[in-house]
């Protein structure tokens, strides 16, 4: 099913299928996301099908305003700078999770991957169901979609709800930082090297 991101009902039918378990494809200021609740054993596992991926690459969560302190047993000093100097936006920050979070995203070595993205749609989504386990929308290996058409492609009925809000914005992936311990880019995206370093300066 694929609904209008502008439509009154997106957000509602969103958050049911959310409750459902299922895996929901949604607009991102970077590139189209699937994603599903973190909290949902089955509904991860439906999530890492989908994209033909396995534990071994457990997915990012995405938050609202205030949501990140509840997952993360420690917001160090650097998590802190980037999230003040990229949030929302393509910055995603992996840092140590609550170890009484009672969730199972896969193998994490103990640590989530975070991101609060600017984008209405899905920060309202956010707001309205708490944060959700989401990953680009695409086959592993494949280009991540950029249009909602082509997630649909590649995705088909393994997502049960497109949200269609137009070609991404962005159009690249964000750009993933580690402060677990020293601070180290994992992955170069959308904000450069150059700017994550003058953020932790």
């Amino acid at each position: 099913m694929k609904v209008p991101a502008s439509d009154q009902r997106a957000i509602a039918l969103a958050s049911a299928a959310i409750a459902r378990g299922e895996v929901i494809c949604l607009p991102t200021d970077t590139v189209y996301g699937i994603g599903a609740d973190p909290f949902n054993t089955a509904a991860v596992t439906r999530l890492l099908t989908a994209k033909s991926r396995t534990r071994a690459n457990p997915p990012p969560v995405l938050v609202a305003e205030g949501q990140a302190e509840e997952l993360s047993e420690e917001i160090s000093p650097a998590a802190r700078a980037l999230m003040e100097a990229f949030w929302p936006g393509a910055m995603t920050i992996v840092v140590p999770a609550r170890a009484s979070i009672g969730w199972d995203l896969g193998e994490t070595n103990g640590t989530v991957a975070l991101r609060m993205p600017d984008s209405d749609t899905t920060l309202a989504l956010l707001r309205a169901v708490g944060p959700l386990a989401v990953t680009s929308a695409n086959q592993h290996g494949q280009p991540p979609a950029t249009a909602v058409e082509a997630a649909m492609d590649q995705l088909g009925g393994a997502v049960s709800l497109y949200l269609d809000g137009g070609p991404s914005a962005g159009g690249v992936a964000s750009t993933i930082v580690s402060a677990v311990g020293e601070p180290t880019i994992l992955r170069q995206g959308a904000i450069s090297a150059d700017a994550v370093w003058q953020a932790l300066a």
